[in-house]
């Protein structure tokens, strides 16, 4: 999950707005991870863990997770079976982060007592908005990443660096 950098002195306008891209994009995977993992503990904090609910809401911050890596890796690796994951998780996540942030700013005594928490109402409402709140960070944070990935895909099928040597050159008239 390092940070991948291109050739080093190139003087390339393309290469310098992917390296560019290419940070913005490994420090966006990292915020997810870390909105993801704050997302855990604040379920856990509402001592959910009995209930179905509770579960797959934490499975739900483990894909995020998960989606967040196999980016880190999809751009440090730069193979095509890494991006598809990544792709896939990212965009199933952003739509279950934002339908469950919704339902979190909508009805959440409602959503709170089908968790069966632990935790007193006033309380796990409280608990419940910060990670509504993280939630809607994720999704934004998500779509973003999205964006960013495709134009790190453009910028590599456009310099040529494709994994299956399909690759377009500038020159070549589209």
């Amino acid at each position: 999950m390092g940070i991948y950098m291109n050739g080093g002195g190139s003087s390339s306008t393309t290469t310098s707005s992917y390296d560019h891209v290419h940070k913005v994009f490994l420090l966006c995977n990292y915020l997810l991870l870390g909105a993801a993992s704050s997302c855990i503990f604040l379920t856990l904090s509402l001592r959910l863990l009995p209930s179905i609910c509770g579960l797959f809401l934490i499975l739900l911050h483990i894909f995020t997770i998960f989606g967040a890596i196999s980016g880190c890796t999809a751009a440090s690796s730069g193979t095509n079976r890494w991006y598809a994951a990544h792709m896939v998780f990212t965009v199933l996540t952003a739509i279950f982060q934002g339908s469950v942030s919704v339902l979190i700013f909508t009805r959440a005594g409602d959503f709170l007592q089908g968790l069966k928490s632990y935790v007193q109402e006033k309380d796990g409402v409280v608990i419940l908005k910060l990670a509504g709140g993280l939630c809607v960070l994720i999704f934004c944070l998500e779509w973003v990443v999205l964006t960013l990935a495709f134009m790190l895909r453009y910028y590599a099928f456009v310099e040529g660096d494709d994994v299956n040597g399909n690759a377009m050159k500038r020159s070549a008239k589209v």
